[in-house]
């Protein structure tokens, strides 16, 4: 199969999550023996491209991004028409703000760093910055994630600066939107969605843990959803 891949964000050559996300790609791609396209797509051109040409979507890094309803656009078409899906960083924050508002209801369900003054912040600033640590998440199991890394304690890094609005956490756990990976606090670092190939959000940036001959285990899980297997 020769797949293709959106990743929807706003391209920065400078930004070295962006160029990870490119290479993780191939790196899983080669260990599936699989063809894999990748493709940039600016949250300014989703508003209005044809989904239909994709197999897969990855949310990228790089928030804020510079047409929320274009990311959110995607996000919304890959869950609905069960599309494999994943997001990290920036796109893990997207897909919480996306269910919170077409599936749990919340319209006006915003994101701090794109309008802080906001009355619901579903997506808020962290009282502690994680941008640059690497630290231990407990996943859950049984879970999608938990049987791709084939363990339930793992480590990994970030670069953000915002997470889930704890006001919320019951509101988006009482929903098919499960919390499947948290930090030692209990603050929700992994999220994926139940009864769906491969929608799988992390607050961290695994794409900078692969490597050629040793891909990363969730960028192997979207490429495996995506080829069927």
């Amino acid at each position: 199969m020769n797949a293709r891949i959106a990743i929807v964000g706003d391209f920065d050559p400078r930004n070295p999550t962006h160029l990870a996300t490119n290479e993780a790609i191939q790196n899983g791609a080669r260990s599936l023996n699989e063809s894999v396209e990748s493709e940039w797509l600016a949250t300014e051109a989703s508003e209005h491209a044809d989904f239909n040409a994709y197999h897969g979507f990855w949310i990228a890094p790089g928030s804020p991004y510079k047409s929320l309803f274009g990311a959110l656009r995607a996000i919304r078409y890959a869950r609905e028409e069960k599309v494999p899906l994943f997001g990290t960083c920036g796109g893990f924050q997207h897909i919480i703000l996306e269910f919170a508002r077409n599936v749990l209801g919340i319209a006006d369900a915003a994101h701090a760093e794109s309008d802080p003054s906001a009355s619901r912040l579903v997506i808020s600033k962290l009282a502690c910055s994680l941008a640059g640590r690497s630290l231990a998440i407990k996943l859950v199991e049984p879970s999608l994630v938990s049987s791709l890394y084939g363990t339930t304690s793992v480590i990994e890094r970030y670069y953000c600066n915002f997470g889930v609005n704890p006001d919320y956490v019951s509101a988006l756990s009482s929903r098919d939107l499960q919390v499947v990976g948290s930090d030692d606090e209990g603050e929700i670092r992994v999220v994926e969605l139940r009864g769906h190939p491969f929608f799988v959000g992390t607050l961290f940036v695994p794409q900078t843990r692969s490597r050629p001959g040793e891909p990363h285990p969730l960028v192997r899980g979207l490429l495996a959803a995506i080829s069927g297997e």
